[in-house]
């Protein structure tokens, strides 16, 4: 059977970063080319960046990509790389196609093609556009219809993208009648918790369906809210891993293939080489998993690390509260950024407790972060003199002196402000708009409260097991959660428990589950009636509140658009 020396280029390219992602393709390139690897894939809109949202409408976007892969392919012969086979994601259109009602502007695809000695082949567009959760690929695309086969040393190697293959039949199925020995899948497929078992069953069952071996790419690294993890997948034609690549890392997956000999009735219009001389095979590396903690956490922290990087910050800053939520975004950013370029800032006011305050500068000794005090108490009493709030309003003035004190630091140095509330609290409206809730990335916004626990124990374990110091003081993670703007405030004096709360928010906001839906599955009428409201009366403010990572089948955001002005309450009967 004939050989083929794969690369899959698991890489973090930056959207409309164009110049750069041809700085990593040719990279990873001449790895793959030192490596003795006879292809080379890279993932989805590789060219762009991905998901480049609206700017796959503008004109100028479109030529850039097209001028970028031309220009590619010169610079891959011109760099002595012009034998190597390279697959490559990017953005294209369907010229002179006209205006057509319901199609969008200028008929963009989401496009792929194999690029050779100098020259483009096999050009794709992907068929199925996603338009659910995250996706609108609908409104940015027009999908393709054209099967890519191309004859590589004897073999003929199928290509789709990313939704291509989570749809049965379409381009998986003709890939079976055409009898390619390979199909590759490039993709920009975002993380969620337990994606990686999905991927691993689905290419294995698409495998056995189209009779081939299967290469499934994936990016990695943080965009906007969404993180990608790579995890990119090599299967044989019964389904058996061959080859992964480990998450949240860049890597460059190198994997020897036996495959079938094209078929004499090949479809293939292009053939690229001749057959190599047998070689022996190189052993294929299979990336171990890591606990879920471990797995959410790596995502949190590529989401925050590139969230900064690709938007040109250096540091960030926090309110260091001494609770179990800023604790833990502050572990977050060191992990992300180093503690240098990290800033805590404690900001007591009269009711804070002492604890309180020794928690946060312990956090800051533990982890080497910056770390100042700034008493409120004196702004907080310039605004009493004039306002006489009492209450809920004068609860909400110390957190938004706390969210202007943050900001006229962040004005005055240059760090970007870290929000640091969780899912639950986000659920129920148990923030202050204009004060927790300032900043420009919440790292931790799609965490529910017991997963934040769950993870500063982890986190603080692992530093054990490395011999290092745990970087989050017990008691943050021990004493019960409380805002500390009023005499012995606890979370629980309006909330419920919070592993009550969670399981209850999670049938509610990830799977849309309806009040009496609710009540009959065991939940207290009252509770659910209650916890609905504040959820659906929350919506201004999670509309308001700054992006952040990820890691949810349904994060707030693009993943669950619900109107404010909104009448319509679940009744429980």
């Amino acid at each position: 059977m004939p050989q083929l020396r794969l690369a899959l280029a698991q890489v973090n390219p930056c959207v409309g970063d164009i110049h750069g992602n041809l700085d990593l393709i040719l990279g990873h390139t001449a790895s793959a080319q030192a490596a003795g690897a006879h292809v080379v894939a890279f993932p989805e809109m590789m060219i762009t960046g991905y998901p480049v949202e609206d700017l796959a409408l503008r004109p100028s976007f479109q030529d850039a990509s097209r001028r970028a892969l031309t220009e590619l392919a010169a610079l891959l012969v011109k760099q002595g790389l012009g034998d190597m086979v390279v697959i490559v994601g990017y953005l294209d259109r369907i010229d002179d196609a006209g205006e057509q009602l319901g199609r969008p502007k200028g008929a963009p695809q989401n496009a792929a093609c194999f690029v050779h000695q100098g020259s483009i082949h096999g050009r794709y567009a992907k068929h199925h556009l996603p338009n659910y959760g995250v996706f609108d690929e609908y409104r940015y695309f027009v999908p393709g219809h054209d099967s890519s086969v191309v004859r590589i040393n004897g073999i003929d190697v199928a290509l789709a993208i990313c939704e291509d293959l989570w749809q049965d039949g379409g381009p998986v199925a003709r890939v079976g009648e055409s009898g390619a020995g390979l199909l590759v899948v490039i993709n920009g497929s975002p993380y969620e918790r337990n994606k990686d078992d999905v991927r691993l069953d689905l290419c294995a069952r698409r495998a056995q369906e189209a009779g081939c071996a299967l290469a499934y790419v994936n990016m990695f690294g943080g965009q906007d809210e969404l993180v990608f993890d790579g995890d990119s997948i090599v299967v044989a034609a019964d389904g058996e891993l061959i080859a992964r690549a480990p998450q949240f890392e860049e890597s460059l997956l190198i994997v020897d293939l036996d495959l079938p000999a094209a078929p004499t009735t090949s479809v293939a219009s292009i053939v690229i080489g001749e057959p190599v001389d047998a070689y022996p095979a190189a052993p294929a590396s299979i990336a171990g998993r890591t606990s879920d903690e471990a797995e959410v956490w790596a995502a949190l922290v590529t989401g925050l690390r590139d969230y900064i990087h690709k938007n040109g910050f250096r540091s960030v800053a926090l309110g260091l509260s001494g609770g179990i939520d800023s604790a833990v975004v502050a572990a977050i950013a060191v992990d992300a950024l180093g503690a240098d370029n990290v800033h805590g800032v404690s900001m007591p006011s009269v009711y804070s407790s002492q604890h309180s305050r020794d928690d946060a500068a312990d956090m800051s000794t533990r982890t080497g972060l910056h770390y100042r005090t700034v008493g409120i108490a004196p702004m907080v009493d310039a605004y009493q003199s004039q306002l006489h709030l009492t209450g809920l309003a004068e609860e909400n003035l110390q957190a938004r002196v706390r969210g202007t004190t943050l900001m006229a630091i962040s004005n005055a140095e240059g760090h970007l402000i870290l929000a640091t509330g969780n899912k639950s609290e986000l659920s129920v409206g148990y923030s202050t708009i204009y004060g927790d809730a300032v900043g420009g990335f919440a790292p931790i916004k799609d965490v529910p409260k017991v997963d934040v626990w769950r993870l500063a124990r982890w986190r603080n374990e692992l530093a054990v097991a490395n011999g290092e110091v745990p970087p989050i003081p017990e008691n943050s993670i021990e004493k019960p959660p409380s805002a500390e703007l009023r005499p012995d405030q606890l979370d629980s004096d309006s909330l419920p428990d919070y592993e009550l709360l969670d399981d209850l928010l999670d049938d509610y906001v990830e799977n849309d589950r309806g009040a009496a839906e609710l009540v009959s599955d065991g939940f207290d009428r009252a509770l659910v009636e209650r916890v609905l409201r504040m959820t659906d009366l929350a919506e201004y403010k999670r509309r308001q509140y700054p992006p952040g990572t990820k890691i949810s089948s349904k994060g707030f955001g693009r993943d669950r658009r619900l109107p404010i002005t909104n009448r319509w309450r679940e009744q429980a009967e």
